[in-house]
């Protein structure tokens, strides 16, 4: 069964998505990401899980890496294509937990929290796997994903906002007992509203570390960015990287 059963990312949101999410695509958040995930291809072969509308794809591409995407919207995969050097990103469309794509990997990886988009701790667990099944031996996983927030949300309390524009509203309702948490995004576009609310699992570093020694990789190193600054107790996320070894 699919690990994914509803996309939150259908034409409507694809078309608007690079737009939306403008300051994820600014030079100074892409270009310390791409420098990341280039090292650790090293000119090989990389696999982005939730490949989008190509962010970090086209740009790692053009860095002389093949890259390859598993992709759960068909539109998303479809923004992609238009884009120059589009169509030279093998995109197959998939839950990135169970769906393969072809030949192995040198670095997979996940940014801007995508991990999360897996709703089921079982889901998180079987992308792990999956991904172990792709990388070549001594290759890569590598994950961004935000820190869970808790410790600013009051006891008792479910929801926190995260933004608050004069075109813009965000707030996260979290599921403590089931660590989840629901995004809601209101925003007024061209003077029309526009409402989303996606489900989303948040995970701890350290079940994360677990999942990985469950599908054969160990820890190799975590910082608190792409630019390698030290993971702390006060980092809002963090940039994981994990290695399968080079034998079973």
């Amino acid at each position: 069964m699919s690990a994914m059963t509803k996309d939150f990312f259908g034409e409507g949101v694809a078309e608007r998505y690079d737009a939306t999410e403008a300051d994820m695509f600014a030079p100074e958040i892409v270009e310390p990401t791409v420098e990341f995930l280039a090292q650790l291809a090293n000119n090989g072969r990389a696999l982005e899980l939730g490949i989008g509308t190509g962010r970090i794809a086209l740009p790692l591409a053009n860095r002389g890496v093949e890259v390859h995407g598993i992709e759960f919207s068909s539109a998303m995969a479809t923004q992609l294509a238009t884009k120059p050097g589009g169509n030279g990103v093998h995109v197959v469309i998939g839950d990135f937990a169970t769906t393969k794509a072809p030949g192995e990997f040198d670095v997979a990886y996940l940014v801007f929290n995508t991990i999360s988009n897996l709703t089921t701790q079982d889901a998180q667990v079987a992308c792990f796997r999956n991904v172990a099944d792709h990388l070549k031996p001594n290759g890569c996983f590598v994950i961004e994903v935000e820190v869970p927030d808790l410790q600013r949300l009051p006891r008792g309390e479910t929801i926190r906002p995260f933004t608050v524009t004069s075109n813009k509203l965000g707030f996260d309702e979290y599921d403590i007992a089931n660590q989840g948490l629901i995004s809601h995004h209101y925003t007024i576009n061209d003077g029309a509203a526009l409402v989303r609310s996606i489900p989303f699992r948040y995970t701890w570093p350290s079940e994360l570390d677990l999942m990985a020694r469950l599908a054969g990789m160990a820890l190799r190193e975590r910082w608190s960015d792409w630019t390698r600054t030290p993971f702390t107790s006060e980092s809002s996320k963090h940039v994981s990287v994990w290695e399968k070894p080079a034998t079973a």
